[in-house]
């Protein structure tokens, strides 16, 4: 099944879950920036929960379908529809798309990253274990690279379930350019998406380094997310934070939602493509639960911080992953009951 790339959007890139194991000799996990919204587009589509799909930021790309396909749309508030004026394409359930439709993925009304899961996954060279782009070294994904008009991507087999659902949807809506699902995941099951969320962080390690009225104005004030930020990094603005004393560091590790603090006082929340290690302060660490809500917002949106503790970060976590395996049962017995 091939898929054409007609407009490539603002940065699409096929990612995964990420490349695990070698953050050891310097490669970087990479990933989806938001693993809810991939894991959840995967699983509706009948994919392991592994699958490459794309991410889509802030604007999404023009795609063409020369085969039927089995797609599902999760994360931001794409302006997503069937060619120009076609129909609405919904976000959060499974979608057949017909053989020769234009699909057109807009702007973002609200979140920054949508992802786009086909039936079968993106069927892209895995490198190092990973299907997940990282665009700096031009590792894994398709050539390495951000998506451009003309590539022509490439979908895996659909599991049985995939193909069921699939022949399910075009026999109910032969005509249709698109034939959504009459379900779809309930918006209380999806993460609480905010233009300004409010994310829990663990204290990090050089926390008691910075003076007392840093690390106050750190939990208590919003901090705007710079136009200079990306999948590396958020660079955020807000109070300026100081250390007590000067601070000689060397080279530490890091990870997805570390919080850095540069000489200029201005904090950096690390995301997926960060780098394995750092010679900032690290003020904080995002609690894994909320790394979804920091990975959707937009520049310009801000941050506030609270702290937890690291015994309430990882209850909120199993809590988190006890709900998303209620959610795949619901998903599978939808689509095994067809």
């Amino acid at each position: 099944m091939t898929i054409e790339v007609l407009k490539a959007g603002l940065f699409t890139t096929v990612q995964d879950q990420g490349r695990f194991g070698y953050r050891g000799v310097g490669v970087v996990t990479s990933g989806a920036m938001d693993g809810f919204a991939l894991r959840a587009a995967n699983l509706l589509v009948a994919n392991a929960p592994d699958a490459a799909a794309l991410e889509l930021t802030l604007t999404g790309a023009t795609l063409a379908f020369h085969r039927d396909a089995l797609v599902a749309l999760c994360g931001a508030e794409l302006d997503a529809r069937a060619a120009e004026a076609g129909p609405p394409l919904p976000g959060w359930r499974p979608v057949l798309v017909r053989s020769g439709t234009v699909l057109r993925l807009g702007s973002a009304r609200r979140g920054a990253r949508a992802y786009l899961a086909v039936a079968g996954g993106c069927a892209v060279p895995a490198v190092l274990g990973s299907r997940s782009t990282h665009v700096r070294s031009r590792l894994g994904g398709f050539a390495g690279r951000a998506l451009q008009p003309g590539d022509r991507l490439q979908a895996g087999p659909p599991s049985a379930s995939g193909a069921r659902l699939a022949a399910r949807l075009a026999a109910a809506s032969p005509e249709a350019a698109i034939a959504p699902a009459a379900w779809a995941i309930a918006p209380g099951a999806r993460p609480p998406y905010a233009e300004h969320p409010a994310v829990r962080v663990l204290r990090g390690r050089e926390a008691e380094s910075f003076a007392g009225g840093s690390l106050q104005s750190f939990l208590s004030t919003p901090y705007a997310v710079a136009p200079q930020s990306d999948r590396m990094g958020y660079r955020l603005q807000g109070e300026r934070l100081e250390l007590r004393e000067p601070l000689e560091m060397i080279s530490e590790t890091v990870t997805m939602g570390t919080v850095q603090v540069p000489p200029d006082g201005q904090p950096i929340v690390l995301m997926a493509d960060a780098q394995t290690t750092g010679g900032y302060p690290r003020i904080a660490q995002l609690a894994a639960v909320d790394l979804p809500l920091a990975a959707q917002v937009r520049p310009g949106g801000t941050l506030r911080f609270s702290e937890i503790t690291l015994e309430e970060a990882q209850a909120l976590f199993v809590v988190q992953e006890l709900q998303l395996q209620q959610l795949e049962a619901a998903v599978r017995m939808r689509i095994n009951l067809l």
